[in-house]
């Protein structure tokens, strides 16, 4: 069940589209903002909000790569995987989180504190390999700048 504060949010964004619907997107957002990720309940509560079936609304959450349908860790890194950064040196840096994290795609630490995810592009070609870890991108990495910037997130 959608908690009066999801609610809210979510129809205040839907009453900025010509048709509800639109609003999908926005809508899973908010949910995963709050529970850090979208559950299948969760979807069927915004569907129903929305005027959708919950299948339309899972064809658009799972064409979303950054719409999370299972459980995340406290912290998603999101490696790019694009030409640049292979070129670049993305094999070490990937090798080298999987190691480091004890995981591989997909999967959560044991401890609940990260998941590690490919993704297509970060955008940011020109300080290839790139990494985001929650909202936060990371440029130039290399193995040391790697266990650095782990450490920052609790």
């Amino acid at each position: 069940m959608l908690t009066p504060e999801e609610q809210r949010e979510i129809e205040q964004e839907a009453a900025s589209y010509p048709e509800r619907r639109a609003a999908s997107i926005d809508a899973l957002r908010i949910v995963q903002r709050r529970r850090g990720w979208v559950s299948d309940e969760a979807l069927a509560d915004v569907a129903e909000l929305l005027g959708m079936s919950p299948a339309e609304l899972e064809s658009v959450a799972t064409f979303y790569n950054l719409i999370f349908r299972k459980p995340v860790g406290r912290h998603v890194i999101l490696i790019c995987d694009s030409v640049s950064c292979w070129i670049m040196g993305y094999t070490k840096v990937r090798d080298h989180l999987k190691a480091r994290l004890g995981i591989n795609f997909g999967e959560t630490t044991s401890d609940g504190r990260f998941t590690l995810l490919p993704i297509v592009c970060l955008g940011a070609c020109d300080r290839a390999p790139v990494m985001m870890v929650d909202e936060d991108t990371h440029l130039d990495l290399t193995p040391a700048r790697i266990d650095a910037i782990l450490e920052r997130y609790e």
